[in-house]
């Protein structure tokens, strides 16, 4: 799948949503977290800016970004379960769908939209937040688990379609960064790039995004063209 332009949305059936980002407003809790391990070190933190483009593809990958360059690796090992007992704890201080994503996802249940949440959180996260915020609309929700490689690879998105029965042609996936834009070329699947997530347009225009949501409501649209 190169573009979108091909597409008949009209076929559409089945949505494969990103949760951080896109559906899920996780970031003040993500920070929270990951400095407080990096005060727990004596390294310097970083803002909420500075976070958006840490995350998207998984905790490691945004300590390894946070961490001063030539942090060894065992410290990074070190810090990833003091990430999550802090986490686990904080994740719902302040984490919330984002406004309107909730109304929306009604609106293509009734509709009959079938769909899923894949993110590269840990799976039982994943789950736990989808069945908190999400289970009256997403029937699936996959996270990073052991045998499953990590997005971008289609992984995931292949077992979310496999479990929701969809077909990959009848499929669409969702998403705010360059590691969803390239998951869904990787599966094969068009791509819809919100902007109310971690990247903005002139980024995700960049990497070859060409399909933009400015607002929840605007998916509507896009789906009923």
């Amino acid at each position: 799948m190169k573009n979108n332009e091909k597409i008949n949305f009209n076929n559409i059936t089945t949505i494969i949503w990103d949760m951080d980002g896109t559906v899920l407003n996780t970031l003040i809790d993500l920070r929270d977290s990951v400095n407080y391990v990096l005060q727990a070190y004596n390294m310097p933190t970083h803002t909420i800016e500075e976070y958006k483009l840490f995350f998207g593809s998984g905790i490691k990958h945004a300590l390894e970004m946070a961490v001063p360059k030539g942090t060894p690796e065992h410290i990074i090992e070190e810090m990833l379960p003091k990430f999550k007992e802090h986490y686990d704890i904080h994740c719902l201080d302040n984490t919330c769908p984002y406004d309107g994503i909730l109304e929306v996802m009604k609106n293509l249940k009734e509709a009959g939209f079938k769909m899923a949440i894949v993110s590269n959180k840990i799976d039982s996260a994943v789950k736990e937040l989808n069945e908190k915020f999400f289970s009256k609309y997403v029937d699936v929700a996959i996270g990073e688990q052991n045998g499953i490689k990590r997005k971008p690879a289609r992984d995931m998105v292949d077992l979310a379609m496999k479990e929701l029965g969809a077909k990959k042609e009848e499929s669409i996936y969702i998403g705010d960064s360059e590691v969803d834009f390239q998951t869904a070329m990787n599966s094969e699947l068009p791509c819809i790039s919100v902007l109310w997530g971690f990247r903005d347009k002139d980024f995700l225009i960049e990497i070859g995004a060409n399909t933009f949501a400015n607002t929840p409501e605007e998916l509507i649209n896009i789906l009923s063209k």
